[in-house]
């Protein structure tokens, strides 16, 4: 038997509340199939499958929120008899508003170990009398959410006037999304030692590269400066092990992958920073189509689990709000960010002479239980050299 569990989305996520299923008891289902779309704080998010097998059950039911490792589903694998399959372990669904914290790199949905859920049917079910079950579908409330006043809390017809009367105010994503990332990054304050270091990097080579390879490229090819510095800093990443990985119960795991986290600014408030994975193995090029599309399906709710499970490093990129740098705060557990803000002619003396020369500032926000300033300005002197020679990014 395969179990299907809710996983984590990101080291501040702890619940998530189900949109859809995408399958149905008895469907065959393969490695890489959707199953689910879950909501989370952040957006809602494919779950996607890890095996092949045949679909044993579904256990909980779309509209219903439950904690991270919450067992959602059952696969029969193959040549497996359904028959021996023993009925779910009952358990608590999640309480609204319950905060449990989850920290460390994020395993696959399978394996992100939690207690089972009470069967879709029996989770938040409350008994309706049948006037009100069709006064609420006439009103469009959902009786679920209505508590009942009659015997034994049955929910009645005047509970359901009564709450069409007084609706409960709106869920507002926004401030979830504030309260989450208040708590995360409150906690990465509390517990990382950070130590913050910056580099002023002239960028007429990086500029002048972009002129001309834009030159011979339509609009919708063109490569963005941005680019550059996600090439620029997965690159370095690479060749500094100490600023790429997590830090996990007391030790430092670095990551032989680098996926860097890309800070994006949601249109409604808050940010996420989802993933481009392997950067350091892209092209340019490669890099901004990907840029392009993460942004993009950020901005739309429509990001996949690994994107924001697994980032190894981080990069916010202030350059078009007329920010001169930006001091981050490490997305734990991860133990580094990057930070760059507005470009701009400054006097730079290059050859002896002084010349106006376009420059950015580029900060590090490292944590110093795993580097220290030394191992810091040698990972910024890394971006800088690699931005003096975008032809050989």
């Amino acid at each position: 038997m395969i179990e299907i569990k809710l996983p984590s989305l990101g080291a501040d996520m702890d619940e998530g509340t189900l949109l859809e299923w995408h399958v149905k008891p008895g469907d065959e289902v393969h490695k890489g199939d959707i199953l689910a779309v879950v909501d989370t704080t952040k957006a809602a998010l494919d779950i996607e499958c890890w095996h092949s097998g045949r679909v044993h059950d579904l256990l909980v039911e779309p509209g219903q929120t439950v904690k991270v490792g919450t067992l959602m589903a059952r696969l029969l694998e193959p040549g497996e008899d359904a028959a021996a399959i023993p009925p779910p372990a009952p358990a608590a669904a999640a309480a609204p508003g319950a905060a449990t914290a989850t920290t460390g790199p994020v395993p696959p949905a399978e394996t992100a170990a939690a207690p089972p859920v009470i069967p879709a049917a029996l989770a938040t079910r409350h008994p309706v009398s049948p006037a009100a079950r069709r006064r609420a579908a006439e009103l469009g409330i959902d009786v679920e959410n209505i508590s009942g006043t009659g015997p034994a809390g049955v929910v009645t017809l005047k509970d359901v006037e009564l709450a069409a009367a007084h609706p409960a105010p709106a869920h507002d994503r926004g401030t979830d999304m504030r309260r989450l990332i208040a708590t995360a990054m409150s906690r990465s304050k509390r517990e990382i030692p950070h130590y913050y270091l910056s580099d002023d990097i002239p960028l007429r080579a990086a500029t002048e590269w972009l002129r001309r390879t834009n030159l011979e490229r339509p609009i919708t090819e063109r490569v963005l400066l941005a680019a550059l510095y996600v090439r620029a800093v997965a690159v370095a990443a690479a060749r500094h092990p100490d600023m790429n990985g997590f830090y996990v119960a007391d030790a430092y795991r670095p990551s032989t992958a680098v996926h860097v986290g890309l800070a994006i600014s949601l249109r409604g408030g808050g940010l996420v920073a989802p993933a481009i994975h392997d950067a350091d193995r892209k092209p340019v090029s490669e890099l901004m189509q990907a840029l392009t599309d993460l942004v993009a399906r950020t901005r739309a709710g429509k990001l996949k689990r690994d994107e924001l499970a697994d980032p190894t490093i981080t990069l916010t990129n202030l350059g078009d709000h007329s920010v001169t740098s930006v001091h981050g705060v490490i997305y734990a557990p991860q133990v580094a960010l990057v930070g760059f803000g507005e470009v701009s002619d400054r006097a730079w003396v290059n050859e002896g002479r002084v010349e106006a020369t376009p420059v950015v500032t580029a900060t590090l926000a490292a944590d110093h239980r795993v580097s220290d300033g030394h191992a810091g300005a040698r990972f910024l002197a890394a971006i800088n050299a690699l931005l003096q020679h975008p032809d050989q990014l």
